[in-house]
């Protein structure tokens, strides 16, 4: 049984997303953030020593009479691509497969970057206004980029949804949220509005709680 150690408003939809896709048992632990600062609760800690979500622990895969804990939303979401015998995972042709391997590690490694700066200028007086003006046109580069790439396809390694896109799905949110992205990208905005569809999506957001960004 895998345990989803599971913060609110964060990383962590994605994986209770693609649990409930790949069929999955699966229990949550919520967690609540600071409502101050923010922060995730020292709680996390007692899972994982950076005291960040999405942890899981899978009891099935024991490591020292514990159950495997796996942190990072990517090695996460690998680890359960692996658990399900390589379902939504790397597309068999070369060109989708490393499609697939870039957008995987595009999603935290280039787009989020620039998401979190401008959330946290966001919370600075004065001179986290006038930052975030040349925060925004990096962020608008990353939109432009997605834009382009799923204006030539319904996913982003090609006809079939995989992890990829389920990586993908949080720094599109967050930019719908807070980033520009709006209806002038219709293929960004055409794909989340299919994401957000997915009965397996609709399911984790009744299981998960509240989530800002759906």
């Amino acid at each position: 049984m895998i345990i989803v150690h599971h913060l609110e408003n964060s990383r962590s939809q994605r994986v209770l997303w693609m649990l409930e896709e790949l069929g999955l048992p699966y229990e949550i632990k919520r967690y609540e953030r600071n409502k101050k600062t923010m922060l995730a609760p020292p709680e996390l800690k007692r899972v994982h020593p950076l005291g960040k979500s999405p942890v899981i622990e899978d009891s099935d895969d024991q490591v020292d009479g514990r159950g495997r804990v796996v942190a990072e939303t990517g090695a996460i979401v690998e680890y359960l691509v692996d658990k399900a015998d390589g379902r939504l995972g790397a597309p068999a042709k070369r060109a989708g497969a490393l499609d697939y391997r870039y957008w995987l590690h595009y999603a935290e490694g280039s787009m989020m970057p620039p998401l979190l700066l401008k959330l946290v200028l966001g919370r600075v007086p004065l001179f986290g206004k006038s930052a975030i003006k040349r925060v925004q046109p990096m962020i608008d580069t990353h939109l432009d980029f997605v834009e382009a790439h799923l204006a030539t396809r319904p996913w982003f390694t090609g006809e079939n949804m995989t992890a990829a896109d389920i990586m993908m799905s949080f720094p599109l949110e967050a930019a719908r949220s807070r980033g520009g992205l709006d209806a002038s990208r219709p293929a960004t905005i055409a794909w989340l509005d299919k994401v957000h569809a997915r009965p397996a999506y609709q399911t984790a957001l009744r299981k998960g709680g509240p989530y800002a960004y759906a």
